[in-house]
């Protein structure tokens, strides 16, 4: 399994900042190793974020992102205290969920 994503969270009045820090290598299928081989593709295909088990943002990857991606949103009705999920699954179907407080 991948290691843990960094996920800071942060209120400001009705406006909440989340910021993602995670762990992929996301090859694209399109390099080739020392041997002239082609590394296959891996990749995060699905990334999904919830406040409170309502989903608030997801998005749908290819390739083309870089390796260890970092994302920030925001989204309006969090509070200071409130669980913040992010879940991605890649191409291989892989999967990886951590959460986060709201500061």
């Amino acid at each position: 399994m991948a290691d843990p994503m960094r996920i800071r969270a942060q209120a400001q009045g009705d406006k909440t900042t989340v910021r993602v820090l995670m762990a992929h290598e996301m090859e694209s299928g399109q390099r080739k190793d020392a041997a002239g081989k082609t590394i296959p593709a891996w990749f995060i295909q699905d990334v999904t974020a919830q406040h409170n088990g309502k989903t608030v943002m997801s998005a749908q990857w290819g390739p083309a992102v870089s390796k260890n991606p970092y994302l920030q949103f925001s989204f309006a009705g969090g509070k200071p205290g409130d669980k913040i999920t992010i879940t991605w699954v890649d191409n291989k179907g892989d999967k990886r969920t951590d959460e986060a407080t709201i500061a």
